[in-house]
């Protein structure tokens, strides 16, 4: 069911200062920022030679992102988003073997323009997963 890691997605208080050590000291390249009001965040992606690191910044104070924040105030690793190639298949079949979907249940179209879900960290070992169709 699962493809490749899509990307790996790091909250952070400060989305400039985020991109510039990842731009500047690092020496990766970095999109331009997007903001995602439906999703309450602000992202930059990191583009690797085998995946991506997003940078979130919380959008409005009713963001998910900020009360990630208040609990751990220097940012750190809120997700990681597999590639999945039905999305609706897969929530299915998640679904029926007992995991939890965030949200409505269905998929919203995430920062790449697809269909994306998120299941519960309860049912996946403490981690936030994210699906996106490809």
């Amino acid at each position: 069911m699962l493809g490749k890691v899509n990307h790996i997605a790091i909250a952070v208080p400060d989305l400039a200062a985020a991109t510039a050590v990842y731009r500047d000291t690092l020496g990766a390249k970095v999109s331009e920022a997007q903001a995602l009001p439906e999703h309450g965040v602000t992202v930059v992606f990191v583009e690797l030679p085998n995946t991506k690191v997003e940078l979130l910044e919380p959008l409005g104070e009713a963001s998910a992102i900020a009360a990630f924040l208040e609990k751990a105030p220097a940012g750190g690793m809120h997700h990681i988003c597999y590639e999945v190639d039905d999305i609706l298949a897969a929530r299915d079949r998640l679904v029926a073997g007992g995991a939890r979907v965030l949200g409505d249940g269905n998929p919203r179209i995430g920062a790449h323009g697809k269909p994306v879900l998120f299941l519960h960290p309860k049912d996946f070992l403490g981690t936030l997963v994210e699906l996106e169709q490809v």
